[in-house]
């Protein structure tokens, strides 16, 4: 059978660390990239003998990620993050797939998204999906998305039947440093493609995610959930402008 190797980029991770290196103990190889992590993560990594540890600084989520390709010996990839979680039958389906006579370049796992340990049923999670898993020689993380990355595949893409488990949020501060984080990164990719900063879209963008969230994507029915959910988006939104105004104010003129 073709050999699998998983891989994970990390910062700071280490109440995730031990339920994500056993789900992804099926792998012939598990390689974890921390960028310099202050809470024992590395150590932690460093003390596992299932795992090879690098450390990068972290710049942004493509380069990051096409780092830990750089690293895995194998073709095959699994790319999970450290609040994912793999089933039985969905690991039963990926090494279905790795030996298939004739697999896709590239797999999308839908996600099901825990809100703690509760699904979150709408919000615009629902369809929910992602690149995990695919061949190295036939993909590359796009260079200019530095957040919400995506992934330049030649070849077929295919989707996986049985759903990822995501414990994408614990409590509402991560929730919020993390949105606000990629809200920041977001406003530095715009900066880098040349949009300049408009006063109407630092307003009106806001407003769009959280009814997209809210009302178009159902979050109300989520209950207090989806409040929050729509709200901690519309945030990342007005921290997206924010970075852009600020970076063309600090330019050289």
């Amino acid at each position: 059978m073709p050999k699998l190797s998983a891989l994970l980029i990390v910062y700071n991770e280490i109440k995730h660390l031990p339920d994500v290196i056993d789900t992804l103990s099926f792998a012939d190889e598990i390689i974890a990239v921390d960028s310099f992590s202050t809470d024992g993560t590395y150590e932690a990594l460093q003390e596992d003998s299932r795992v090879q540890v690098f450390q990068k600084k972290f710049e942004d989520y493509a380069s990051q990620r096409n780092y830990a390709i750089s690293k895995a010996t194998y073709n095959w990839i699994l790319f999970l993050d450290a609040d994912e979680r793999i089933s039985n039958e969905l690991r039963e389906e990926i090494q279905k797939i790795i030996r298939s006579a004739n697999p896709k370049a590239a797999y999308y796992f839908y996600r099901k998204c825990m809100f703690k340990d509760k699904p979150l049923l709408f919000s615009g999670y629902q369809t929910d999906k992602i690149y995990r898993l695919f061949q190295k020689d036939k993909v590359q993380y796009i260079p200019s998305r530095l957040v919400h990355e995506d992934l330049k595949v030649k070849g077929e893409s295919g989707i996986l039947k049985h759903k990822l488990l995501h414990y994408f949020y614990e409590d509402y501060n991560s929730y919020k440093g993390k949105m606000v984080a990629y809200g920041k990164l977001k406003g530095k990719e715009l900066y880098l493609k040349g949009e300049r900063y408009s006063v109407l879209k630092r307003y009106l963008r806001p407003f769009y995610k959280f009814i997209n969230h809210y009302i178009i994507r159902l979050g109300i029915l989520d209950g207090k959930k989806g409040w929050i959910i729509s709200k901690l988006n519309a945030l990342s939104a007005t921290e997206r402008y924010k970075e852009l105004k600020r970076l063309h104010a600090s330019s050289p003129k």
